[in-house]
This record gives structure tokens, sequence and C-alpha cells, in this order.
């Protein structure tokens, strides 16, 4: 977590900014229903005013002030995460951020029965977004919110906006109906492969609304077992696209893994290793190893990494989960578990460092280079 100096202000304003600039592949600008109504169908609109938002919404207690930092919410009132200029000031250039994805914020579209509404929210939480946010700053990339209830309309919302250059992943969350490598999310991916567009998992939704339990053992009482099990359903996701073939069928598609822990993946995939060597006659469309599907075609987000107990435990766990391929930093703006670029890490050797803090993003989202790298390379002679 980012240190907050005496006055308020994050540390990286009482430093200097970070010398090479970075991609943040997980900024949460505001997306609440306030600020997306207007871009909905007028009958949807009247529906709310009368009778409320008809969406489920979480069971427990977060953390922070409403799940977010105290110092994140803009001087001039409104929710953290909802003026650019205060986000622009706040965040992005004190830690020279030269690209930053925005994710959004709530589940509960993706956890309702009501396909057609859930699917109207989409297309208007994305309309508004292009608005007023990627359209005010040229750092900034949307993901492509689809309604992954429907497929088919999901695809078609891909389609929509997928093409366009300031859009660079589709998001989904956690929580679902099926894992997501059974069949029934199959237009989806198409829609991915067409746009080259990357597939990505953030927590949340789990147990809301239409999705399934957070646990294989039921619900849970407490925040801090919902996020000790978060991992269970990342889990049943991977093994899911591995096993039911996902990665054959449409073997360009990426999926990027969000914010549901790191180091766990390791000995996950030693176990689904060692469990395809002894199974692989019941899935013979799976032709490598679990942990080369992984390499190929997974990548996963820094937030929130967890402290190993020795430097050297954790040089192992990173050359295990291929970090130098695999991993993105993430800060996870504005949420009250934030992770600055200064202190989200150990210090790491500098090609592993420019790796995870730029170039494994930039490859994956079709990025350039940096802007400083690019003017040097025109000036030289």
């Amino acid at each position: 977590m980012s240190t907050i100096t005496a006055n308020g202000q994050p540390e990286a304003a009482k430093r200097s900014k970070l010398k090479r600039s970075i991609i943040d592949c997980d900024i949460h600008n505001y997306t609440g229903l306030d600020v997306v109504k207007p871009y909905l169908p007028r009958h949807y609109r009247e529906m709310i005013d009368t009778y409320g938002s008809a969406l489920p919404s979480g069971m427990h207690f977060n953390g922070g002030v409403g799940g977010r930092m105290v110092d994140s919410f803009p001087p001039e009132g409104g929710p953290a995460g909802s003026d650019l200029a205060f986000m622009q000031k706040h965040h992005l250039d004190p830690y020279n951020v030269e690209y930053g994805i925005l994710t959004g914020e709530g589940p509960g579209h993706q956890g309702t029965m009501n396909y057609d509404y859930a699917a109207a929210l989409s297309t208007a939480a994305n309309d508004y977004v292009i608005e007023h946010w990627l359209s005010r700053d040229s750092r900034l990339k949307g993901s492509v919110f689809i309604a992954k209830q429907d497929p088919v309309q999901a695809a078609k919302e891909i389609d929509r906006v997928g093409g366009r250059s300031d859009m660079v992943q589709v998001l989904v969350h956690n929580g679902a109906m099926f894992p997501y490598g059974n069949r029934f999310y199959y237009p989806i991916y198409e829609a991915c492969v067409r746009h080259n567009l990357p597939f990505t998992i953030h927590v949340g939704g789990e147990g809301i609304g239409i999705n399934e339990t957070p646990t294989g053992a039921g619900y849970v009482s407490h925040y801090i077992e919902a996020r000790a099990c978060r991992p269970q359903v990342m889990m049943a996701h991977l093994a899911s696209f591995i096993f039911e073939g996902v990665f054959e069928r449409f073997p360009t598609l990426q999926v990027v893994m969000q914010e549901s822990g790191v180091f766990w993946i390791a000995p996950y995939l030693w176990r689904l290793d060692e469990d395809w060597r002894s199974l692989r006659v019941q899935t013979p469309w799976v032709k490598k190893k679990p942990s080369e599907y992984f390499r190929s075609n997974v990548r996963v987000t820094t937030q929130p990494i967890e402290q190993t107990p020795t430097r050297e435990v954790f040089d192992q766990m990173m050359d295990n989960i291929y970090a130098k391929e695999t991993l993105m930093f993430c800060s996870d703006y504005p949420h009250w578990d934030f992770d600055s670029p200064l202190q989200a890490m150990p210090k790491l050797e500098n090609e592993l460092w420019d790796r995870v803090y730029y170039q494994n993003a930039a490859e994956l989202y079709n990025l350039p280079s940096r802007k400083s790298e690019r003017e040097e390379s025109v000036t030289k002679p």
C-alpha cells in the first residue's frame, strides 16, 4: 500500500517521479449508475427512476473509506476515481504512468438475470468511458464491458467498440455461472480473436446474483474470507480454459487474471502438470502441459502480490510463474489496497523491472514503446 505523508499527499508527490514511465494495468475510474444512466435507452432510465437499479450488490464490508484510499476523493467532491483532472494530478503524473488501463467499477450488471438490461448497461458504460475519459487523455485505454451471461449480445458489443484503438481488452468479473472454459462463452472468444483483444478476468461478483458461490463449500461470512476465496474461483477458470481446450481452439486468445494474487499459480501449475500426465487420456485435445499453455496464453497482474518470507523465495516464485513473460504491474488505484509502483515489489534487476512495469503490457495491448525511447531513437544520428 502507498505511503501517505503527514500532509495527506501520496508518497510520489514528495519524491522525484519515476525515471522510466510505466503501464498501470488496473485503474478503477468511476462508472457508477449515476454517470452511466444518461447513456441508457429512455425506458431503462424511467424504470430505474421508478423502481431502482434492480442490480445485485456485494454482501461484505470493504476496507478503507468505502473501499477507497482516504486521500483519493476529489477535493471538489464526488466519488474516488470520478474526476480525471484529480486522477492526473494524484496518480498518473506523479507515478509517470505512460498508459493506464481503465477497468471501471461494479460487477452488478454481470450478475443479473435481465440479460437485455445487462447488455444495455454495458453499452452505456462503454459510451460514457469513451466520451468522458478516453477522449480526454490519450494515456488512458479502455476495457470493453460486456454482459457475459449473454455471449451473443456480448460479442455484438465487442464488435461495436472493440475495433477502436483506445479499447484494448474485454473485461469480465471472476464471478460467473460457468467456468470460463465452457463452450457457452465461445462467441465471446471468437469476437476477442477477431479484434485481437485479451479476455481479462477481474476479481469481483463471486456469489453475487446469478453467479455461483465464492467457494466450493458455499458462502462466507466476512470480507477477509471473500478475499481469501478469490484464487479458488480463478483456479477453476484457469483449469477450465486449459482442459476444455480453449487455447487449442483459439490459439491466439490471451487471458489476463487480475487482482487474485500471484504466487499461488506456481504450485497450482505443478499440480495441473502432474494430473495431466496421469489423466491426459481423458482430454486428448490438450496437446501440451498446462504450464505451457499458461506461459503462452495467460498473463497475470501484480496486485496484490504476496510478501514472501525471504528474498530467495520471492525470486524462486517469480521464476516459477515465468514473470519475465507473464507478469504485469497494476496499482488498483484508487482502492484501499492500492499498490504504489515505488513499493509494490522488492528491487528488481533492470530487465525484469522493465518487463513487469512496461514491456509485457505493451506487447499484450499493442502499445508503443516508451515515448522517451522513441524520441531518443529519432535524435540519434
